[in-house]
């Protein structure tokens, strides 16, 4: 029997700025881009909720987040592994 293919998932790295909620963080993903007119980069920050199914997680670890099926209203990535721990 052949392996079904997934299609590729968006996979982002960024830094958790709340875990007060049980099995949820939040997480902000910075992306620099060029400004239209000006030409100057731009820092925009996005902020997701992420599914962190066993609450390991802290506030300041740098993680990497997926893409998955929408687990809530607004909660559509999940955890893949945490990069670094904060100090």
């Amino acid at each position: 029997m052949e392996a079904v293919q997934r299609n590729l998932r968006k996979t982002r790295v960024g830094i958790v700025v709340s875990n007060s909620m049980d099995k949820t963080i939040v997480v902000a993903v910075q992306n620099n881009v060029r400004h239209p007119l000006y030409n100057k980069i731009v820092k925009k920050t996005a902020k997701f909720k992420v599914h962190d199914e066993n609450n390991e997680c802290n506030v300041g670890d740098k993680v990497e987040i997926t893409e998955t099926r929408h687990l809530s209203k607004d909660k559509y990535f999940r955890l893949v592994k945490i990069i670094e721990k904060a100090k």
